[in-house]
């Protein structure tokens, strides 16, 4: 063998392979990163609430306990019903009663 040979190699000790860790340079974009939109949300107001019941037992409930029933979006929760309720009607909610 010809040349200087001043490295010697090294022994493995473990049997086990592992990568020798090398010098991790951060990332350096040459243009901005991309900024999403941000998320519009689907259920406004008018989403919200469907429509109200017309059926007897509605009825019922109107004539005797003061209470208004609407069919609502099934993924909409108790404070967005009272907000939609209460923007798009212009009276006090109580309270909301929900069935699943």
């Amino acid at each position: 063998m010809k040349g200087v040979h001043s490295h010697k190699k090294k022994i493995c000790t473990s049997p086990t392979f592992r990568q020798p860790k090398t010098l991790r340079l951060r990332r350096r974009p040459k243009y901005p990163p991309q900024k999403s939109a941000p998320r519009r949300n689907k259920l406004d107001h008018y989403a919200i609430i469907k429509f109200p019941l017309t059926t007897e037992s509605a009825m019922k409930k109107i004539e005797d306990n003061n209470t208004l029933v609407f069919i609502v979006d099934v993924k909409a929760n108790k404070h967005q019903i009272k907000q939609a309720v209460k923007k798009l009607y212009d009276i006090d909610v109580a309270k909301v009663n929900t069935l699943t």
